[in-house]
This record gives structure tokens, sequence and C-alpha cells, in this order.
């Protein structure tokens, strides 16, 4: 890359209301301009919300106390913040998406198998996001859903286009709004406010089936970010310290998603809430007459990030999926296209997909555990145990490097994996008390969802197996004779190709 060149996309880099020069290629070095500080506070935000608070109302609506909800979720949630953590280390000592770091175990073009199920993530969790918003807004202040579909999908987008700078000054700003207020609801719910016209749930309790489906719910909303964090800590130096970032993001992650989810409960069992909108609505104008519109208000803008997480990482996974059946070059102009493509498919989902929300949300969370667990199963294998870090990053652009166009291993683990769970699913529509699908050994187990443990367990060590015939000398071999010229041609092969 030419000096010019490399000065222009610092410059980018660094300007909040620039377009960001990368998108799926290498962060050089010396245009690692994030630090660490940041990563805790972003994780944080990325639970912090009325949607993780929608999650709390699941246990109530299974017959679960807010108390039980609360341990269950927070469990849950721990467990699941453990791989997203470790995955966020990948960024800063490879300087690529994650997704990309995926070809060494699926191959350059095997791994659209892994895209597509994160791609299912990604949209999927905007679809819930942005039908949320739209049915909250709509009773609290009787807006038309499909001009808040269309303006919560565009801001989400333009953030999205503009990038990794401006999104992260977004997550800052929204945290600094959202805390004090989410603050004063959780301390007012204690003292009892918004409860005075409503008694609340009393036939709540425990047991065993809702627990451990709050459990895995938990699990899988972290687990989900798995796909996302590398995005979102590439930027930072390669000597990041590996145990700092691993901390910051999952103190970040955790305690904000568990406090969320305890909230939800809360709310549900005294409020009897179903809409988490509706309810920080509810319990604002108890307090102080029109703080409730506030909240809700604050809520939605806080949230707008989210939906640019969401759109973000599913460019950088079309663009990967578009790039390993036929070599592009990652332009901003490449990026806007996909953006625009992604944003017209979640905006016809949002418009078509009808049905309670919370029941949309806890079928979707199950759901998308199953599709990313063998996933993360592998890509963690590989990374820590096989691979142990060490890759040759001009080897992920080409299918004739030696991660091959086709990795069976990760492959063939994956769709083991996956079919190992099948059997356990335990998939139920909450609200309408009725069987999506249920295997027969989860019917066995009375309901009690293992599914995730068992594709963690099987992807993982099918992989570890299969992976033992991998000749790694070699491996090391090829790393070792790269030198900074290589990384220079890959700059500079993709500047031509633009030019």
């Amino acid at each position: 890359m030419s000096g010019s060149n490399m000065s222009e996309r610092a410059i980018e880099a660094s300007s909040g209301l620039a377009i960001e020069g990368h998108s799926i290629d290498y962060i050089p070095e010396n245009e690692r301009h994030a630090k660490l500080s940041s990563q805790g506070p972003f994780w944080f935000l990325g639970n912090f919300h009325f949607f993780t608070i929608s999650i709390g109302f699941v246990g109530p609506s299974l017959g679960l106390s807010a108390l039980w909800t609360t341990l269950a979720g927070a469990l849950g949630i721990m467990f699941g913040t453990i791989f997203m953590a470790f995955h966020g280390s990948q960024g800063p000592e490879m300087g690529l998406p994650q997704m990309i770091q995926s070809r060494a175990q699926f191959g350059y073009r095997g791994v659209i198998l892994a895209l597509m199920a994160t791609m299912f993530v990604f949209v999927g969790f905007n679809v819930v996001n942005v039908s949320l918003i739209m049915g909250g807004l709509e009773h609290v202040f009787g807006l038309n859903p499909t001009l808040v579909a269309v303006a919560v999908v565009l801001v989400g987008a333009l953030l999205a286009i503009y990038g990794h700078d401006l999104m992260h000054k977004a997550f800052k700003w929204a945290l600094l709004a959202t805390l004090p207020l989410y603050a004063l609801v959780t301390i007012a719910l204690m003292f009892g406010a918004g409860q005075s016209d409503v008694a609340p749930a009393t036939n709540l309790g425990f047991n065993w089936v809702a627990f451990a489906t709050l459990f895995a719910i938990g699990a899988s909303y972290n687990i989900s970010y798995a796909p996302y964090v590398s995005d979102y800590s590439r930027y930072l130096p390669k000597n990041t310290s590996r145990a700092k970032l691993i901390a910051a993001v999952f103190l970040g992650a955790s305690l904000s998603g568990g406090w969320m989810i305890g909230l939800g409960a809360w709310l549900a069992q005294q409020l009897k809430a179903s809409d988490a909108l509706v309810a920080l609505n509810q319990v604002g104008s108890s307090m102080i007459p029109g703080l409730g519109n506030v909240l809700v208000l604050v809520s939605v803008a806080g949230f707008l990030p989210i939906i640019a997480l969401n759109t973000y990482s599913a460019m950088l996974t079309l663009l990967t999926g578009v790039d390993s059946i036929k070599k592009i070059t990652p332009t901003p102009r490449a990026r806007v296209l996909s953006i625009f493509a992604i944003s017209s498919i979640l905006l016809t989902c949002v418009l078509s997909i009808k049905g309670d929300g919370i029941s949309l949300l806890n079928t979707f969370l199950v759901l998308l555990l199953y599709f990313l667990v063998p996933w993360t199963a592998v890509n963690l294998v590989d990374y820590f145990f096989v691979r142990k870090g060490r890759y040759a990053i001009p080897h992920f652009f080409t299918p004739k490097g030696i991660y091959g166009a086709w990795q069976y291993r990760g492959i063939a683990s994956y769709l083991i994996g996956f079919a190992a769970m099948v059997p356990f699913f335990y998939i139920v529509d909450a609200t309408a008390n009725q069987e999506v699908f249920v295997g027969p050994l989860a019917r066995l187990l009375n309901g009690v969802d293992i599914a995730w443990l068992v594709g963690l367990v099987v992807s993982g060590l099918t992989y570890f197996i299969l992976s033992r015939s991998i000749d790694l000398a070699y491996e090391h071999r090829v790393i070792e004779s790269i030198t900074e010229k290589d990384f220079v041609s890959m700059a500079h092969t993709s500047t031509e190709e633009e030019r």
C-alpha cells in the first residue's frame, strides 16, 4: 500500500464523520487506533437496553418467579459471555473480522456454511429488535409501525455505513443517556413505583424446565455475540493484553445482561408487563408526569446503535460470502450497496412477520443458539487448542493458500454437531403453549433443553479429533516465511483493483 493511501485510510478511520476505509480486509498495525478502555463500556451497552429487559419477561411467562428468572438468566448470560469474550481476543491478534478468520476452519469457500448461520443471527436479531420498537412506540405514542420501522432501519444503516469509529462514539453517548435512567427505574421499582393499580403475580415459582429454558436463552443471547466481537476489537493494537481484553468484554456484557434480565423479570412479576417500552413508560409516569415518555424515547434512541451493530456485522458477513464465491474489492461502494441490500431484506421481514413479540423473541433466541453453537465450538477449539493463535493471514484471502477452498474438518464437525443436537431440540411457542418441535430425547428429559451443550461438546470434540491430521509443522514454516512485504502486497493488490 502506498504511503498516501495508508494515510488516507488512517484519516478515514480516525474521523467520526468519514466512511470507514476498511471492511473485510486486514487492519495494518499503524492504523490500530482503538483503546482497550472502550471495550468494557461498548459491550456493557450491547446488553443494556429494553431488548434484554424483554428476555426477563420470558421467565414469568413460563411460570418462573422473578428471583429464579434473574438467577437463571444471569447464570446463562455469564456462561455465554465466556465464549463471546474469548472470541474477542482474536480481533487484535489478527486484525480481521470474525468470519474471515473462520476460513481457517471451513475453507475459503466452505466458510459460506458458517456465514449462513451468522447472517441468520444478524438479520434475525434486527427483525426482533425493530418489531419490539414498533410495538412499543405504537402502544405508548400511537405511532405508525411502518413509519417507525423505516426510520429505525434507516438510522441503523447510516451508522453502519460510517462504521467502526462513529459506532463506538454512538455507543458511548447512548450509555451516558440510558445508564442514569435505567438506574432510576431499578431503584423506583424497588420502592413500588408503577404498582398502585396492578396486583403482582402470585402464581409464579420454580420449575426445572423453565429454569433450563431461561439459562439456555441467556447463554444463547451472549453466545450470539461471538461472531461480532472481533469486528469491534480488530482496531486494537496487536500487543493488547489478551487477559485484560477478555475480562473487559466479560464484565461489560455479563453485568449489564444480568441487570436487565433481572429488571425485566421484576417488571413482569410486579406489573405483569409484556412490553418493555410500555412498562418503562408506566414506571416513569408513576414517578413524575412525562418522565415515562422521556424513558421510552431515550430507550429507543439508545437502542439505535444496536440496530447498527447487527447491520454492520451483517455487511461484513455478506461481503465475506460474496468474496468467497467471486473475489471482490471491499470498497466503500461495496459497503453501501451491501448495507442497502441487508436493510431492504430486514424491512421486508419486519413488515411481513406478525405475532406476539415475547413469543417471537423466545423462539428466535433458542433457534440462534442451535445454529451458532457448532460454529463457536469449532472456531474456539481451532484457535486455542489446535493452531493456538498462529495463522498465515495473507492465506485467508486466497482459495489457493494453506487453508484451501474447502476444509472438511470444520464443515463435518459443524454438521455432525448440529445433527447430534436435533434429538434434544426443545422449541415451543410459549404464548400459545404449543410445541413447534420437540426432539425425542428432549421429551424424555421433560423439556429440559440441553441441545446447546450437546452441540458444544460434539462439535468441539469432533473438530479436535479431526484436526490431529493437520500438518502444523508445515503451517508454521509457511507462517515464518511470511514477511511484511506479503501484507503490503496484499493491500497493494486491493488498492490496484479499486483503481
